[in-house]
């Protein structure tokens, strides 16, 4: 199998009845059978880019109009909503999948297939288990608009000069709708911004689980996309609670965000990865699913009953 091959096969969905005995975390399948023309659109494996996977980006409710900002070792990041407040989490799902269909574009040969991804809407929704009634339509709509409303604003430092960018989370988008009646969107095409496109060029992407469109909640979506940057194929990674609040970009208390992770880590419904919650530090520890996610499980386990029987 090559290289592709083995991304493909690494992002199939777990089985549907396993993955659902988790708990309520994730999403049913809301489109088991697909007609050939989705099923060659599903042939992009969904791809994350590393700089919003590290940065919250995003909003994990609709409706936030903050300004928030973020400082990093002398860089910062401003994020500016638009009109229609901050794109979610759930918008970012327009930013994956072009990011997606931009890399299998170069898998097949295309060494600069541009900036520009053009789209059906009903695909869209299929490839993200997203409805298909007039509603979902709609809402990738708002989706758009959000993301072309939010302005990005940072620093960068080159050749000793320092510089202030702002660019939106989308260049342009544009919608063809069809049907004298009902205008229901049937063509989408989005013009991502050069920096992100510059991160698919260079190949700083990840591949994503396909169950990441079923996750049900903002929240747990934004940290499997840190587990995936943080702990990637590796057997485990551990994390403050503290440093996961700050990183996920959460408004939620200290107390309710630890709740929150412990009902993720409960469920058991994360793709690809077993969260555990420690009281005695107050830290998380995220393991692979697979044999060296579950032997460093095992060890870990070993390691603190024996510490606590010695300090007994």
């Amino acid at each position: 199998m090559d290289r592709h091959g083995a991304d493909r096969a690494a992002a199939q969905p777990a089985d549907a009845g396993m993955v659902l005995s988790r708990g309520t975390t994730l999403n049913p399948y809301r489109h088991p059978q697909r007609d050939f023309f989705v099923a060659d659109i599903l042939d992009a494996v969904p791809k994350g880019d590393l700089a919003s996977m590290e940065h919250p980006l995003f909003a994990l409710k609709a409706g936030d109009h903050r300004v928030r900002r973020y400082d990093y070792k002398g860089h910062s990041v401003e994020i500016q909503p638009g009109a229609k407040g901050m794109a979610t989490i759930y918008d970012k799902d327009i930013w994956i999948y072009c990011v997606s269909q931009l890399v299998e574009a170069m898998n097949r040969g295309r060494t600069d297939p541009g900036p520009t991804v053009r789209f059906t809407a009903y695909g869209f929704l299929v490839a993200t288990n997203r409805g298909t009634s007039g509603d979902s339509y709609a809402r990738l709509g708002d989706a758009l608009e959000r993301l072309r409303g939010t302005s990005i604003i940072t620093n960068i430092e080159t050749a000793e000069r320092r510089e202030r960018n702002g660019f939106g989370l989308i260049d342009s988008f544009r919608i063809v709708e069809r049907g004298a009646v009902d205008r229901r969107m049937a063509a989408v095409s989005v013009t991502l911004p050069e920096w992100l496109y510059r991160s698919v060029q260079t190949s700083r992407v990840l591949t994503l689980s396909r169950d990441y469109f079923r996750i049900r909640k903002a929240l747990d979506r934004r940290i499997y996309e840190l587990v995936r940057k943080h702990c990637g194929r590796k057997a485990k990674w551990k994390v403050s609670l503290a440093i996961l609040h700050a990183k996920s970009g959460s408004t939620a208390s200290i107390p309710k965000f630890r709740m929150n992770v412990k009902a993720l880590a409960a469920s058991g419904g994360l793709p690809d990865y077993r969260a555990y919650w420690n009281q005695d530090d107050d830290s998380v520890t995220f393991y692979s699913r697979g044999t060296d996610g579950a032997k460093a499980q095992i060890q870990d386990a070993v390691h603190t009953r024996t510490r606590k029987h010695r300090q007994k």
